[in-house]
Parts: C-alpha cells; sequence; structure tokens
C-alpha cells in the first residue's frame, strides 16, 4: 500500500512541477512528450489534487484561469478519466454528457457553416449563410444553462466534500466563456444588420466566433475527461438526486431527460403534506396545483410566460399545441428561440413593455390553411412593476367561419357530439 501511495505522490509532484514550467513560460509542446514519458496516462484525480495544492501553495487562482487552456493542450490524449459507466437514464451526469454531444453537434454545424462562408468571394454577399449561422450560434447560446447547473447544483456539493479548486477554475472559465459568446453574438448581429460581404463577415468570425467555440469545446473535454468522473466518485446517490430535483427549475441544454430519475431505493418526494397545504390561494378562489394546470392545458390557446429578464419560464402543454415546445425552452433567453431575422422585433417589443409604451401586441397569419393569431401581454403586479410577458397563440380558423347563432339551449351533446 506504502508503494501506492509513494508513486501517487511521485506523479503528483512531477505534474506540478510540469505545470510550474508551463506557468513560466514554457511551451506546451516542450512539456507534453515529458509528461507522457514520465508519467502516461494521468488519472483524473492526480489532475484534481495538484490544482488544489497550487491554489494552497499561494498561485493565484487567476493565474491558473490564464494558462487553463495551456495545461488543457498538454495533457490532451495523457488524461484517464477512468471506467465509462453505464449510467441509467434521467441520471444528470448521463443528461450533462448528452447535452455535450449536442452541444458539440452545434460546434460542428457553426464551423461548417462559418468555412462555408469563408470559402466565398470576398466581395459577394453571405447570403442564407449568415442566417444559418445565427440560428446555430443560438442553439450554442443554450450552454448558459448547463452551467448554471453546474455553478449552483454540482459546485456546492463538490465544495461540501471539500473540493474548492476545480470548481473555482471551471466557474471563471465559464465566465470566459460567456464573454467570448457575447462578443461572438455581437459581431454576428452588426454584420446582419451592416449588409457586410462575406469577406468581412468571415474576417470578423474569424476574430471573435473561433475563440467562443474553442473554449466551448475546451470545457466540454475538461467536463468528459476530469468534472463529470469526479462527481461520479464523489456525489451520493441522494446529492446526484437534489441535483436532478433542481435542475428543472434552471432548465436543460438542447436536450430534455428521456426519463425521470430516482435512485434505487429512494422514493420519489410526495406530492404534499395536505391537499389543503398544497392550495393556490388567490384573490378570487382557490386551486390545488392539479386543477391548475389542467385549467391551463384546457384553455383553448397555447400560453407561454417569459419574466423580467427575457427568459422563458412555462408554457402550457395542451392536446394540440400551435407551436410546437420542449422543456429544453425552459430557462432559455427567449431571443434564442426565435430566427434571426424576428429577434429585433422581439426586443423591440420586450423594450417597449418594459418602458411601459405599450402594453399588448398583436399579429395574425394563414399558415397552413389556418388563421393563427398570436398576442403578446405585458404583465404586470398591482404596483405597475414589470413581470414579464405572456405569449397567447390562437388558432381562429373555425371561429372565423362562425355564422348565425348557436345558443345554450340548442346543445345537443352525446358520445358521438364534439362540439
Amino acid at each position: 500500500m506504502s508503494e501506492l501511495i509513494h508513486e501517487r505522490r511521485r506523479r503528483q509532484d512531477l505534474l506540478k512541477h510540469m505545470i510550474r514550467q508551463l506557468h513560466a513560460g514554457e511551451a506546451p509542446e516542450a512539456v507534453k512528450p515529458q509528461l507522457i514519458k514520465l508519467l502516461g496516462r494521468i488519472p483524473y484525480d492526480d489532475v484534481v489534487a495538484v490544482e488544489q495544492e497550487l491554489i494552497a501553495d499561494g498561485m493565484p487562482v487567476e493565474e491558473i484561469l490564464r494558462l487553463c487552456d495551456v495545461h488543457h493542450q498538454a495533457m490532451a490524449g495523457a488524461l484517464d478519466p477512468g471506467q465509462a459507466r453505464d449510467l441509467p437514464a434521467g441520471h444528470p451526469a448521463r443528461v450533462m454528457g448528452e447535452e455535450n454531444r449536442a452541444l458539440a453537434w452545434e460546434l460542428e454545424a457553426v464551423g461548417r457553416v462559418a468555412a462555408q462562408l469563408a470559402a466565398l468571394p470576398a466581395d459577394d454577399a453571405p447570403g442564407e449563410l449568415l442566417p444559418e449561422l445565427r440560428m446555430h450560434f443560438n442553439s450554442l447560446m443554450d450552454v448558459e444553462k448547463h452551467y448554471l447547473r453546474k455553478e449552483h447544483l454540482l459546485f456546492p456539493f463538490l465544495e461540501q466534500h471539500g473540493i474548492t479548486g476545480p470548481p473555482t477554475v471551471m466557474w471563471g472559465k465559464h465566465d470566459e466563456t460567456r464573454a467570448l459568446l457575447k462578443a461572438a453574438g455581437e459581431t454576428l448581429a452588426a454584420a446582419a444588420a451592416g449588409g457586410a460581404t462575406a469577406g468581412e463577415v468571415a474576417a470578423a468570425l474569424e476574430l471573435s466566433l473561433q475563440p467562443a467555440l474553442e473554449a466551448i469545446q475546451g470545457m466540454i473535454d475538461k467536463e468528459e475527461q476530469i468534472l463529470l468522473p469526479m462527481c461520479l466518485d464523489t456525489l451520493t446517490d441522494k446529492e446526484w438526486f437534489a441535483v436532478s430535483e433542481g435542475s428543472d427549475e434552471i432548465g436543460w441544454c438542447l436536450v430534455v431527460p428521456e426519463a425521470r430519475w430516482v435512485p434505487a431505493g429512494m422514493d420519489a418526494p410526495a406530492a404534499g403534506a395536505s391537499a389543503d397545504e398544497r392550495k393556490i390561494k388567490l384573490p378570487t378562489g382557490t386551486l390545488t396545483p392539479a386543477q391548475l394546470e389542467a385549467m391551463l392545458n384546457t384553455i383553448p390557446f397555447d400560453v407561454t410566460f417569459v419574466d423580467a429578464d427575457d427568459t422563458v419560464r412555462y408554457f402550457s402543454h395542451g392536446k394540440e399545441r400551435i407551436f410546437a415546445r420542449t422543456k429544453a425552452i425552459l430557462g432559455r433567453k427567449v431571443q434564442y428561440c426565435h430566427p434571426p431575422k424576428s429577434v429585433g422585433m422581439v426586443e423591440r417589443i420586450l423594450e417597449d413593455f418594459r418602458a411601459g409604451h405599450q402594453d399588448h401586441a398583436r399579429f395574425w397569419i394563414t399558415l397552413g390553411g389556418r388563421f393563427l393569431c398570436i398576442e403578446y401581454f405585458a404583465m404586470k403586479d398591482a404596483d405597475g412593476a414589470y413581470l414579464g410577458c405572456l405569449e397567447v397563440s390562437q388558432d381562429l380558423t373555425a371561429k372565423r367561419a362562425l355564422e348565425g347563432e348557436q345558443r345554450l339551449l340548442s346543445y345537443v351533446g352525446g358520445k358521438d357530439s364534439h362540439e
């Protein structure tokens, strides 16, 4: 046993020395062969332990953040995440892996369209490639929910187990990625608004978009090789269940869990202590959650609620939806739920609502032979403070065709009557 402990300490000391070399200015290409030759495959938990020790030794977190990507480059191909695990459907770690694969697909799509743009003659217009690029980029912005779940659900449990270094560093990398994505989004919006040529767009994207893509890919690698194996080795089933239960409120990134996961031997939380305690008391009446949900799903139109921060928080799910919705939309900025060409109008409506200039906007279209009405309503509290926006979509085709009268007394009913 002592020999195993000694060998692990030797690996960690060598790894710490080589990381210090990187911080001193050594090129990762020069350090990587030494890592592989002296250490072979590097267990992920050695990296975690060394990172914790470096912070404890006084190395500023900012310095580790500054060269975090250099560390990753030097250790690429040498990290050993441990044995692959067959996780049950709905397990938070499995869902995070599925989200990473969805993000990787969007990364590939963005890179492909950007390459097509770069291949156009410099003076050509970008045409439909720019809207396509913005569509895939908007999907990548969904990574925010993935990061928030890590920061507010996973990291606190790691810290309770005494693991503070990796969460601190990863949170810092999240913030760097957020800044890069914001800059890339502004570049894309400016290119679309300014009528830039393909060459101008390609040049701007190389400066702003590529670093954002690399940052997301780098975080995917760090999660798969370090964070998720570490969490699976550290967190208990009870803690994972708490992560799972807290995830719905923040939202899912690009995918929705295929099942609700409950650990073996653990019961799902009871619906409530009593029916009375679970009732929602409103100024004009009282409803149970089941009654309220049934009511919202029975009304003959679709309802979507966007809060004061422009984040989608709720949508009704009746039998016949007009526009498709999935739970992946929850927690997402509403701007990223619309095609690029309509985002400007959505933002204008929300700004008018927020400023109090307007409180209602109505639109109507004919789609697939159906006459659809889409309305937006500003929601405010009793003091007039803006709470968010309610989107109401209704199929008025049948009602628009009504003629004459049909009074209550003419009701026929019966199992064969649906009117």
